[in-house]
């Protein structure tokens, strides 16, 4: 039962080694592939700048500071 949750990792590990071991190793550290120093070293690697930031803010228009609200 374990082995059947666990066989599609074991899968993608063999079939794409330095792939999965480089996502692991960044989910593992929260790495985000656009700071810089992630984003310099992949530039030197790929020689392109084909990733895209995957965190995106939702402000609304407003500040991120303590908001004024008007309890009645």
């Amino acid at each position: 039962m374990f082995i059947d949750e666990l066989s599609p990792i074991f899968k993608e590990f063999t079939q794409h080694p330095v792939s999965f071991l480089g996502g692991f190793f960044s989910g593992m550290f929260r790495l985000n592939l656009a700071d810089e120093p992630v984003k310099s070293w992949l530039d030197k690697q790929t020689g392109s700048t084909s990733y895209s930031s995957t965190t995106t803010e939702v402000n609304n228009g407003r500040s991120a500071g303590p908001q004024q609200i008007a309890i009645e």
